[in-house]
Order: C-alpha cells, then structure tokens, then sequence
C-alpha cells in the first residue's frame, strides 16, 4: 500500500471509532438534563436516581471520546500537512473556534456537574448540566460546519501569491445550507441514538423484572425523544438529498448507481451496481421519475449519470451505494420502532415481544451513523474538498515506514480502548441504578 491508502485507512480508523462516542456523548447528555429537570420541578427522588445512573454512563463514553477526537485532530497536521497548509485559513479556523470555545465550555461544565451536586442547590447543579448539553451540541456544529466547507467550498479565495485557499466571507462558511441541514440532520441522528441506547437497556431491566419502575421511566423519558428526532431524521436527511442533488451531482449518481443523464430519471428498487461495466445488474422494481422526484421533487429533473464524469472523479459506487441503503434501511426501521412505542407507551411491560426488539435494536443506530460518514466521506472522493483539491495532493509527503506503524498503533490502542469502554459501559448498563438512599 502506498502513503495515500495508509493515511486514508487511518483516518477512516480514527474516525469511524471516534464516531462511535460521539453521537450518545451528545444525546445522553440531553437526555440526563431532562431527568434532572424533571427531579428539580417534582423532586421525585427515582429521577434523581436516573439522572446519576445514566449520567455515569455518559461520563464513561465522553472520557473516551475524547481521547479518540483528540488523536483525531493531529492527523492533519501529520498525514496531512499539505491539506491544512493549502485551507488551514479555513478549516483551521473553524475547529479553533470548536476547540477554545466549545469543547472548554463542555469540559468546565462537566466537571461542575459532576462534582456539584453536594455543593450547588438544585436548580444551579442542573443548569450546569444544560450548559454541558450546549456546549457540546456547539462542539458538534463547528465540526460539522468544517466538514460541510469541504463538502461545499465558500466563502474563500485562492491567494495567487501565497497557493492557499483564504478566507473572505466567514458568515457565508457559517450560514450556507449544506452546513445547516448536516448539522440537523447529524444531531438528530445522535440524539435518536442515545434514546434506542436508552430504551434498550431498559427493555432488558424490564424484561428481567430489575427495577422495574425505574426502568419503565426511563424509557418513557426516552420514548418521546425518540419519535421526534428519528421522523426529524428521516427529514433532514430527505432535505441534505436535494442539496447533494444540487452541489455535489458524482455523490448522488454513486448513491444510485445512476450512469445515464436524463429526465424522468427512474429509482429502481433492487439491482447490483457493476462498476467496471459501467451498468446495473438484476434490475428489478423500476420507479419511472422515482428518482428525479427523490432529489427534485420534480418528476421532469435532469440526473446527471456517472458516465458525464471522467472515472478519476467518480467515487467508489458499489460502498457508497451499500453504505447509503444501509443509512436510509435503518433509519426507516428505528422511526417505525418508536410509533409502534409511543402506540404501547402504557403497555410495555405486557409487550415483551417488543421490549425484546428494542433490546436487539441498541446496535442499529450505531450502524445507520457509521454508513452515514461511510456516505458522507467516501462519497465526496475523489476530493478532499470538492472541486478545490483531490485527496492525493493533500497528503503529507512522508514515507510508508512512518505511517504503516501508526496505522499498526492506532488499531492496537483502539482496539484496547473500544473493550475496556464498552466492558465498562456494559458493565454500569447491566449493573443498574444505586439503590435509593445511596
């Protein structure tokens, strides 16, 4: 493998573990800030009980979160030097504002929630456990901004002089709509995580008959969180389609496997992408327009086909397209899921054949996030940023024989760090709340 392989491998290393955190860091924390509201208005001790139970668990999976993201970050500087020289003007500036502002609030506020809670009346001790929740919900924003520039490039010009990308309208970085609707789109997916993790840890308590009135809260808190943000998902991620449609035409004909420019472009429901051929085999279930109505919502739209872009600027199709059905699949199943919830709200302890399904759900969500940056990532090549400069010209010029054992440590210490967090985290879940009083 050559220097470009490795770095990317290693890259998608980091950051599909990274991302494993992640998402219930940001969920768990307003899903914890909602029970410890609950406890302030009804001092009802069993919220305060949850409020510690499942904050705990957040503690754990924020820990290693940052670790993972702070490992992250110095890759830029390392496998890709060239890219933080050419848009660190850019990019740089936003994840400085992410790691000074954001991420400092987030640490500070965690420290006061977790040592507070003898040393703050109530109500001072569960604002700062909001403050977490904002400050962590703005870490994510600023990243997603970042990685929406490189998706979407404005608001720069390129310095003749100097052969780098600079900023000359931060507003315009900020505001664009590819930013916001990723930002929407990626938070609800999170937070729609962190409520199945929820959920499902208490189908299991449930099922078991352990503390079973602490747990049938607990997932009616987390019911409700559900249902908003997994259809808010469904929706954003209809709303991030036609903006792809619009701005980054190769990722959506890879998505599709779509090779033929036309109107009244059909959607077709099952078939096997054939790359090298250039084609689609076993073609079965064809949508006429289905597909200009999907990213236009106009039957008469244009879709542009991989074969209008030369095969250096096409992304890989046959992972994008698995990893997209996989995103949308799941994301379908998990809104379902919670609709059939909210129907047996009041009955879940004589439903077990659902409980028994949200306990075998924990994992689906983790799934639909990885394949969505798999979509996202993958999708984009064969750009680092689209259009502005190709993932090969940003890598750093360094030899195989230093990044291979990177690549090597990376695996091993992540591997390391994945057990014994989710041993942990498996452990706190299984164990179940302190007993009251304690």
């Amino acid at each position: 493998m050559d220097v470009l392989t490795l770095s990317r491998l290693q890259f998608a290393v980091a950051t599909l573990f990274h991302f494993l955190f992640v998402p219930l860091t940001l969920g768990l924390s307003f899903l914890v800030a909602i029970m410890e509201t609950l406890y302030v208005r009804t001092r009802d001790e069993q919220y305060k009980r949850m409020t510690q139970f499942w904050g705990r668990i957040f503690l754990i999976n924020f820990a290693v979160g940052v670790v993972t993201g702070i490992t992250l970050e110095f890759q830029f500087g390392t496998n890709w030097s060239r890219y933080s020289a050419y848009v660190g003007d850019v990019f740089g500036s936003l994840l400085a504002i992410e790691a000074t502002v954001a991420f400092f609030l987030e640490s500070t506020f965690i420290a006061v929630w977790v040592f507070g809670w003898k040393r703050l009346s109530p109500k001072m001790h569960c604002l700062s456990i909001w403050l977490v929740v904002m400050a962590s919900s703005l870490s994510a924003v600023w990243i997603l901004i970042a990685n929406a520039w490189m998706q979407h490039p404005v608001g720069y010009t390129i310095n003749e002089a100097t052969g780098r990308a600079e900023l000359t309208d931060f507003l315009a970085v900020v505001t664009q709509p590819f930013a916001i609707i990723q930002i929407l789109h990626t938070l609800s997916a999170a937070y729609t995580l962190s409520a199945f993790f929820v959920m499902g840890v208490s189908a299991y308590h449930i099922l078991k008959k352990s503390h079973t009135d602490f747990f049938l809260k607990s997932f009616r808190v987390a019911l409700p969180f559900a249902l908003i943000f997994s259809l808010g998902s469904v929706l954003m991620g209809d709303f991030s389609g036609q903006e792809v449609a619009v701005k980054q035409p190769s990722k959506l004909a890879a998505l599709e496997s779509h090779w033929e420019t036309g109107t009244h472009a059909p959607f077709v429901l099952f078939f096997v992408p054939d790359e090298e051929n250039e084609r689609n085999r076993f073609e079965f279930g064809r949508i006429p327009s289905g597909l200009s109505l999907l990213a236009f919502h106009k039957p008469e739209a244009e879709v542009v086909g991989l074969k209008d872009f030369p095969r250096e600027d096409r992304p890989p199709v046959l992972l994008t397209w698995l990893a997209f059905r996989a995103m949308v699949g799941i994301g379908f199943l998990l809104a379902f899921l919670t609709i059939v919830g909210t129907v047996l709200r009041n009955k879940l302890e004589q439903s077990r054949w659902y409980l028994g399904i949200m306990l075998l759900a924990i994992p689906l969500p983790y799934l639909a996030a990885e394949a969505g940056w798999i979509v996202t990532e993958v999708g984009r090549q064969p750009w680092i940023v689209y259009r502005l400069i190709r993932t090969a010209e940003a890598v750093s010029p360094i030899a195989v024989s230093q990044v291979f054992p990177s690549l090597l440590a990376f695996f091993l210490v992540y591997s390391f760090l994945g057990l014994v967090a989710f041993a942990l985290i498996f452990q706190a879940a299984r164990k179940g709340p302190a007993p009251a009083g304690a």
